[in-house]
C-alpha cells in the first residue's frame, strides 16, 4: 500500500453543510514511497462566523480565524499537495464533499481517488459495532493528541494506519484497500452490499434512516445510475450530503418504463411523506373551476377533486391547491376581462356591483350586457384554464416497453398496473370513484404529448 503517494486528511468546518459551509482549517500529512511522512496545516477564514457549538468542539475561534488566508488563497497550493495521492479521511465522505465544493468556488477542478477509513475498518474487523475514530483508537490502544484539530485527526488517522500495516497481513489490507477505492462511493451508514443488486432499470427508489423514517423517494430509468449519483461525493446538492450521512437501507420497484416510474414516485411521495422531498406533495385542497359553455348564464362552482368523479373533468378548468389560490385566479380573470364578480359569484348583493362602479364591469349585474354575452366572455377567458380533454374513449391500460403489466388509467386518474385479467377486475372494484391527482395528469399530459412511441394503448371495457 505504500507504493503510492497517500495524504492523509481531516477538516474543520463551520457546520456539517458541504455546500453552504466552510472549512476553517485543513490538515495532512503526506506520505511517499517507503513511508516517509510530511506534515502541512493551516487555519482558514472561512468569510462567516463560527457558531459557537462549533467552537466549542474544535477549539478554533472566530479570532484564531480573522488574519487566516481564506480558501481562494491557499487552494493552488493544497491542490498540488493534493493532486495524484490517494485521499484518505475519516468518513472521506464528508471531507471530500467539502474539498469538492471549496475547489469549485476558488475556479479548481478537483477529483480524487478516496479511501474511507471507516469503511476499511468494517472491512478488517467486521465483528465489531463501533468504527468512530476515537473507538478505534481506544480499542488499538492508540494515544494521538490534539483530536477534533485538523491535523490532529490526520495523525491518528495515519497513526491507525501504520498499526494496520503493522498488526494485519499488509497483502490483505492492500487488497480491502484496492476493493473500496475500486467500489462505488457508498454512505458509511449503509451495510456491505447495499447497492449490490440494484438493476439499470426504469424504477422508483427509496432511502430510510434510523427507525424506519422515509428519507427520500426517486425515479429514474436507470435506477443504479441514478442512485450512486446520489453518493458520488461531489455534493453540489446540499439534501444529497444530509440523505449521505442519514441513509441506512436503499429498496427499489422496478417498472417497464418511465410512465410507470414517474406515476409510481407521485404516489408514494403523497403516501409516505419523505423528509427531502418536497416536490409531489399530497395537496389536500385540491380544487378546480366547473363551468359549462352549454349554460353561458351559470355562475362558476368551486368543487374539490376528492368528489369528482370523471365524466366530470371535461367542464373543469384550472387546478388549484388551495381555495384561495382558485378564488384568487377567478378575481383576476374578472379584472383583465371587466367581469362581474356579482354574476360569478365572487361577490354577493343586488344591483350594480362595485367594479361597476369603478367602471371595472360591463354591467351584467345592472342589465347593460347579457348574460349571454358575458357568459361568453367568460368562457373564452376560462378557455386558458380548461382541463385537456381525455384523448381515448374511456378505460385505458398502458403497456410500456412490451411488458405484459398495464397501468391502468380512468379519466388521467392513475387506478394502479395489472398482469392479469383479475388484477385488472380487482383494480376496476377497488377505484370504483377514481381519485384525481394534479401531477399524475400533469405527467399523463406530458407523456400523451410527447413524439414517443415506446408504449402500446390497450381499450379497457367500462
Amino acid at each position: 500500500m505504500l507504493d503510492q503517494p497517500l495524504v492523509f486528511l481531516d477538516l474543520e468546518t463551520t457546520g456539517t453543510n458541504a455546500v453552504h459551509d466552510r472549512i476553517t482549517e485543513v490538515g495532512l500529512i503526506e506520505v511517499g514511497p517507503g513511508g516517509r511522512a510530511s506534515e502541512w496545516s493551516t487555519l482558514v477564514n472561512p468569510g462567516t462566523r463560527i457558531p459557537p457549538v462549533i467552537q466549542s468542539i474544535t477549539g478554533i475561534t472566530d479570532d484564531m480565524v480573522a488574519l487566516a488566508p481564506a480558501f481562494s488563497e491557499i487552494a493552488s497550493q493544497l491542490l498540488e499537495r493534493l493532486e495524484g495521492k490517494l485521499l484518505i479521511a475519516h468518513n472521506a465522505r464528508f471531507d471530500y464533499g467539502f474539498l469538492r465544493n471549496e475547489f469549485r468556488r476558488a475556479g479548481h477542478r478537483y477529483a480524487s481517488r478516496v479511501l474511507c477509513t471507516v469503511k476499511l475498518s468494517r472491512k478488517l474487523s467486521p465483528h465489531e459495532s463501533r468504527h468512530n475514530l476515537d473507538a478505534l483508537l481506544a480499542r488499538h490502544g492508540l494515544a494521538c493528541e490534539a483530536r477534533h484539530r485538523a491535523l490532529g485527526d490526520a495523525r491518528a488517522i495515519w497513526l491507525l494506519m501504520k498499526h494496520w500495516l503493522r498488526e494485519l497481513d499488509p497483502a490483505r489490507i492492500a487488497a480491502v484497500v484496492d476493493g473500496l477505492v475500486k467500489a462505488p462511493a457508498v454512505p458509511a451508514g449503509l451495510p456491505e452490499g447495499a447497492l449490490d443488486d440494484i438493476p439499470e432499470a426504469p424504477g422508483v427508489y427509496r432511502f430510510y434512516g434510523d427507525n424506519g423514517i422515509v428519507l427520500y423517494v426517486g425515479k429514474s430509468i436507470s435506477l443504479r445510475s441514478r442512485v450512486l449519483s446520489h453518493f458520488s461525493g461531489d455534493h453540489r446538492d446540499s439534501r444529497d450530503m444530509k440523505i449521505a450521512q442519514q441513509v441506512k437501507r436503499v429498496d427499489w420497484i422496478e417498472s417497464p418504463g418511465e410512465l410507470g416510474a414517474l406515476i409510481e414516485e407521485a404516489r408514494l411521495v403523497k403516501s409516505l411523506a419523505p423528509v427531502y422531498n418536497r416536490r409531489l406533495r399530497r395537496a389536500t385542497e385540491l380544487c378546480a373551476w366547473h363551468w359549462r359553455a352549454e349554460e353561458p348564464d351559470a355562475a362558476p362552482r368551486l368543487v374539490k377533486a376528492r368528489e369528482l368523479e370523471p365524466a366530470a373533468f371535461d367542464d373543469l378548468h384550472g387546478w388549484f391547491r388551495t381555495r384561495a389560490a382558485a378564488l384568487e385566479a377567478l378575481r383576476e380573470i374578472a379584472s383583465a376581462r371587466e367581469l362581474c364578480p356579482i354574476v360569478l359569484g365572487l361577490e354577493k348583493g343586488a344591483g350594480p356591483c362595485f367594479a361597476h362602479q369603478l367602471k371595472r364591469c360591463r354591467g351584467a349585474c345592472v342589465g347593460k350586457e347579457t348574460r349571454a354575452a358575458h357568459g361568453l366572455r367568460l368562457g373564452t377567458a376560462l378557455a386558458q384554464l380548461k382541463m385537456r380533454p381525455w384523448p381515448f374513449k374511456g378505460r385505458i391500460g398502458v403497456r410500456e416497453n412490451h411488458s405484459g403489466a398495464l397501468i391502468v388509467l380512468d379519466r388521467w386518474c392513475y387506478l394502479g398496473t395489472a398482469g392479469s385479467e383479475m388484477a385488472l377486475a380487482e383494480l376496476a372494484a377497488e377505484h370504483a370513484q377514481p381519485v384525481f391527482d394534479l401531477d399524475t395528469y400533469k405527467i399523463l399530459s406530458r407523456f400523451f404529448s410527447s413524439s414517443r412511441r415506446d408504449y402500446q394503448v390497450v381499450e379497457l371495457a367500462a
